[in-house]
């Protein structure tokens, strides 16, 4: 069972191999071939990385070798195009290129949300006011700085998405999605 679990969590990088340049494999598994320098880079990558052992070594190349024929194994059954599979990689695409899209953004706008003291001595005052706080300034104001500038970062996203929906041209047929018109034109 563990070894099962430890080709499961092992990255896959069939991928980045080389087919049929024979010669400068250092693993060649049927028509899969792995360099050297790949085999070195998902080796360090791996959790067997960490301890660089001829016994690390050993069970990580045994590892790779089984999942590269658990692999080709499954594409020869077909199951490459199983449209499980297909959903499952499209999904996953999705939300991997939605975190970095909004990391990209998150990044662009961080710098650009300079909060003054000033900003951070009114919500201070206005804390006091509602009974919300009954701390110092001092002990306060790194942590109201960062709630504005949170606050401040979530209004430009929605500025941002916004934005994204005012250029977009969105309809959705009432008919078929009861309810979903938000920001899109009614059908």
């Amino acid at each position: 069972m563990k070894k099962i679990i430890l080709i499961l969590t092992m990255p896959i990088f069939l991928i980045g191999c080389s087919c049929g340049e024979s010669g400068n494999a250092a693993i060649k598994i049927n028509n899969y071939e792995i360099s050297g320098a790949e085999f070195e880079k998902e080796f360090k990558d791996s959790s067997f990385g960490s301890f660089d052992t001829p016994e690390s070594r050993k069970e990580f190349l045994d590892n790779l070798v089984d999942r590269i024929l658990i692999l080709q194994d499954a594409q020869k059954n077909g199951l490459d195009n199983d449209p499980r599979f297909l959903k499952m990689v499209e999904r996953f695409w999705t939300q991997s290129l939605l975190k970095l899209a909004l990391e990209k953004k998150a990044g662009e706008i961080s710098g650009d949300l300079p909060v003054s003291d000033r900003e951070v001595e009114e919500a201070y005052q206005l804390m006091l006011k509602e009974g919300k706080t009954a701390k110092p300034y001092k002990e306060m104001y790194q942590q109201i700085k960062q709630d504005i500038a949170r606050l401040n970062e979530s209004r430009i996203m929605g500025d941002w998405l916004g934005q994204l929906h005012e250029n977009a041209d969105i309809q959705v047929n009432k008919d078929l999605i009861p309810g979903g018109n938000r920001g899109a034109d009614e059908k």
